[in-house]
């Protein structure tokens, strides 16, 4: 399933929330930290460090199932942070099927979403937000 415009605010909220924790616990801006796979929420959610990465898309397809299935929450969400730009890499392609196939096994109406530290969006559908400079905002 793909993000379709306009987002609601509960998705809004998470997907901010995604880069904001980003953000904050990256200090490296440009390279060096790896592709995570995150399922739940941001600030309780399930991961996958891929480093190295998994050659395998059935593996990473089982990596998805497990994490979908262990994820806090009624309605998780499935997110994929990097470095880099708010533009499809390898790693998003890599990840996006094997995410597509273990949501559609598990019934859940959830896509990949590419969270950076600029932004998120949708490799699928295109649908993205990008800020300049993101903080938290006062009162949560």
């Amino acid at each position: 399933m793909s993000l379709q415009a306009p987002i609601d605010r509960d998705t809004h909220r998470v997907l901010r929330a995604a880069v904001l924790e980003l953000v904050q616990a990256e200090p490296r801006r440009r390279s060096g930290f790896p592709t995570v796979v995150h399922a739940g929420a941001p600030g309780c959610s399930l991961r996958h460090v891929e480093a190295p990465p998994l050659p395998d898309a059935g593996l990473r397809a089982d990596v998805v199932l497990t994490l979908l299935r262990g994820a806090p929450g009624s309605r998780p969400h499935l997110w994929l942070t990097r470095p880099g730009e708010l533009s499809p890499h390898d790693d998003d392609l890599r990840w996006l099927g094997p995410a597509q196939w273990a949501a559609s096994a598990l019934g859940l109406p959830v896509g990949l979403v590419v969270v950076t530290r600029r932004g998120w969006f949708d490799p699928v559908s295109g649908v993205r937000r990008e800020w300049r400079r993101l903080r938290r905002r006062s009162g949560g």
